[in-house]
């Protein structure tokens, strides 16, 4: 299993951009799937993006589709979620996922998640 640790939330008004980061331990990181899914107030958990762990495909949630990027440097035991454009709607705790497969970050059962960052957007 991998630890996660997330960072980069904050607020930020309507139509700007902020980049999460997510620091994973462990020597296995290259062997796992990584992505992001986040949770507003009152609202279930929502799939973001995921990565696989050679970085060689990304998956979209339609929500975040040509706004957020997700990307991964191995070496550095790092993924990233830049979001831009973002709306009143992305505001929610965002959370690092890890799992040996794609499929368990899309349907949100993955083997690890770290403690959240929030992220407010104002309007």
């Amino acid at each position: 299993q991998v630890q996660l640790v997330e960072s980069g939330g904050g607020l930020v008004q309507t139509g700007g951009s902020l980049r999460l980061s997510c620091a994973a331990s462990g020597r296995t990181f290259s062997s796992y799937a990584m992505g992001w899914f986040r949770q507003a107030p009152g609202k279930e958990r929502e799939f973001v993006a995921v990565i696989k762990n050679s970085g060689s495909s990304t998956y979209y949630a339609d929500s975040v589709k040509g706004r957020f990027a997700i990307s991964r440097d191995n070496a550095k035991n790092m993924v990233w979620l830049q979001m831009n454009s973002l709306q009143p709607e992305d505001t929610a705790v965002y959370y690092c996922a890890a799992d040996r497969t794609l499929h368990n970050i899309v349907v949100l059962t993955p083997e690890s998640w770290g403690q959240g960052t929030q992220v407010t957007i104002s309007s």
